[in-house]
């Protein structure tokens, strides 16, 4: 009657609890005990949700990708399976880049036909309310899914060098210092369209892939507005509502 855990493997700084959560699903909060990544720095995530279970998986707070020595990166390698019918969320809270970070980021989902998924992935560019500018820093992501095996999302980006000036380009972000990425892979999809774009703020774009399949990218002035754009989205395509890490 209840999403529950079957096995366990954990290793290093990187530690995962498991709140109470709603009923049926299960939560699991992701903590790094070393507080950041910096070069050398590796980590790796392996989750499953086996078929029929309801799995959410966060992170106790915002990661930050702290000034790496020269030759130096970090690397943070994510694979998720979901199986048939079972329904998995990854919101993490917000990666923060600082100046002089050097990082490497990769996350692959694997979907059964049948399954669903809500993917949200926010990031700042340093923290406007502190002063903070990325003048000189190094940034490489890549999300890609897969539906029965087949490519069904590919999404790759790079940073490197004066990343606050290519932020400030009218055609790259326009300024913005903090941006989320989401897809949303469920039947319903088609219908969440419109309820989301009357939530979305003015820099924000949403658009069906397939009819079960939409993405949304959405740009902010800091990491607070990201946020207060974020959460009413989040709580709209979430069934089991935020993790409570989400709004403390």
């Amino acid at each position: 009657r209840a999403t529950a855990l079957r096995d366990l493997r954990q290793a290093g700084s990187l530690k995962c609890l498991f709140p109470r959560g709603s009923d049926g699903a299960l939560q699991a909060m992701l903590v790094n005990t070393a507080g950041g990544v910096t070069g050398g720095d590796r980590f790796t995530l392996d989750a499953t949700a086996e078929p029929g279970s309801q799995l959410t998986i966060t992170t106790q707070a915002a990661e930050r990708a702290y000034r790496a020595q020269p030759g130096e990166v970090g690397t943070l390698r994510t694979r998720l399976d979901v199986g048939a019918g079972a329904r998995l969320n990854w919101m993490p809270q917000e990666t923060i880049l600082f100046d002089g970070c050097a990082l490497t980021r990769s996350l692959t989902v694997d979907l059964a036909p049948d399954a669903s998924l809500l993917l949200a992935e926010p990031l700042v560019f340093g923290r406007l309310a502190m002063g903070e500018t990325l003048r000189n820093a190094r940034f490489r992501d890549r999300v890609e899914i897969r539906r029965a095996g087949r490519p069904a999302y590919l999404d790759a980006t790079a940073w490197q060098g004066d990343v606050q000036a290519q932020l400030d380009r009218p055609g790259v972000a326009g300024g913005a210092r903090a941006c989320t990425s989401l897809v949303y892979v469920s039947p319903d999809a088609e219908a969440r369209l419109d309820p989301l774009r009357r939530l979305m703020p003015d820099r924000a774009g949403a658009s069906l892939l397939a009819d079960d399949m939409l993405v949304m990218r959405l740009l902010a002035d800091d990491s607070y507005a990201m946020r207060a754009a974020l959460i009413p989205i989040l709580t709209l395509l979430s069934p089991d509502g935020l993790p409570r890490c989400w709004m403390l």
